[in-house]
C-alpha cells in the first residue's frame, strides 16, 4: 500500500487460502496455517509434517485485499503450502481483522494505513511468537512481502526472530536497516518504486558496514514491484521469477532456522 503498483495486478481469491487450514485463534489473531505443530499438538486437517528442528516460518503480506477476511491470494496460500513441505510451521496471520483495503476507494489509501500501521502489527506479532514458542518452536523467521517487510524489520530490531526475509519492501528507510539484528535477506524489483534498487544497495552498504549481521541483496530483473506473490500462473517468466525468489527465501530459513 506504499504506492500506486500495490493498487496494479490484484491477486485472484480462494476464500480455501492453500492446503492449510484458517484458525480463528491463534496468538489472538484469525491465522493461516499450513504443516505440522510440534509436541504432538497438531491442528484439524493440516498436513501432517515432521519439523525439522522445531522451526517456524511467519509469512506477513497484508497488502491489498489479501487479508483472510476475503481469503487467501492463490499464490501466498501456495507459498505457505510449499514452504510447509519443507518441514516448516507456517502463520498467515490476518493483521487486518477483516477489514482489508478497498481497491474500489483506491483515495482512502492514507486513511486505511493510518488504521493499519505496522507497529500495531509488530505488537499483535508478538503474541503470536510467543504462541510458537508455547508449542515448542526454537528458531523463528519472519518474511515480509510489501507493507509486510515492515513489520518483520521491527521484528529484526528487537530479537524476536532468528532470520528475516524481505520481498519487494515497502516504508523502510535506511535508519531502521541500521537498527536490524538478525541475518537478513532483501529481494527486491527492478521495477519498483517504492524501494527501487537504488534504495536496497543503500541498504546493503548499511548492512556491510555492520560486519555482525549477514545478509543478501537481490534484485530481481525485469519484474515490478509485487512479482514476488502477485502473478499471472499463465506466465512463464513471471513464475520463474516467483519460483526463484522462493527458493532464495527458504534457502536464508534453512540457513539459519536449522
Amino acid at each position: 500500500m506504499a504506492s500506486s503498483q500495490c493498487l496494479e495486478s490484484p491477486p485472484a481469491l480462494n476464500p480455501a487460502g492453500g492446503g492449510g487450514k484458517v484458525v480463528d485463534d491463534f496468538g489472538g489473531l484469525k491465522a493461516y496455517v499450513a504443516g505440522s505443530a510440534v509436541q504432538g499438538r497438531r491442528y484439524p486437517r493440516l498436513r501432517r509434517l515432521r519439523v525439522r528442528g522445531a522451526k517456524s516460518e511467519k509469512l506477513l503480506h497484508t497488502v491489498k485485499n489479501e487479508s483472510l477476511s476475503l481469503g487467501l491470494a492463490s499464490c501466498l496460500g501456495k507459498i505457505a503450502d510449499k514452504v510447509a513441505l519443507l518441514g516448516y510451521l507456517v502463520v498467515v496471520p490476518d493483521f487486518l481483522h477483516g477489514d482489508p483495503f478497498d481497491l474500489n476507494s483506491p483515495n482512502n489509501r492514507a486513511m486505511w494505513l493510518q488504521a493499519h500501521t505496522p507497529q500495531k502489527a509488530f505488537e499483535e506479532a508478538k503474541p503470536i511468537i510467543a504462541a510458537l514458542k508455547e508449542k515448542g518452536v526454537s528458531t523463528i523467521g519472519a518474511a515480509g512481502y510489501c507493507w509486510g517487510a515492515k513489520v518483520v524489520v521491527e521484528l529484526a530490531k528487537f530479537h524476536e526472530i532468528q532470520a528475516a526475509v524481505l520481498l519487494h519492501p515497502s516504508l523502510l528507510t535506511v535508519d531502521d536497516i541500521k537498527e536490524v539484528k538478525c541475518p537478513i535477506s532483501m529481494l527486491g524489483a527492478e521495477i519498483d518504486k517504492t524501494s527501487p534498487p537504488e534504495l536496497l544497495k543503500e541498504f546493503e552498504q548499511v548492512l556491510s558496514a555492520n560486519s555482525g549481521i549477514d545478509h543478501f541483496v537481490k534484485i530481481f530483473p525485469g519484474v515490478a514491484h509485487g512479482w514476488a506473490v502477485r502473478y499471472s500462473e499463465n506466465d512463464v517468466a513471471a513464475v520463474s521469477s516467483a519460483e526463484e525468489a522462493l527458493h532464495d527465501m527458504t534457502h536464508w530459513f534453512n540457513k539459519y532456522l536449522k
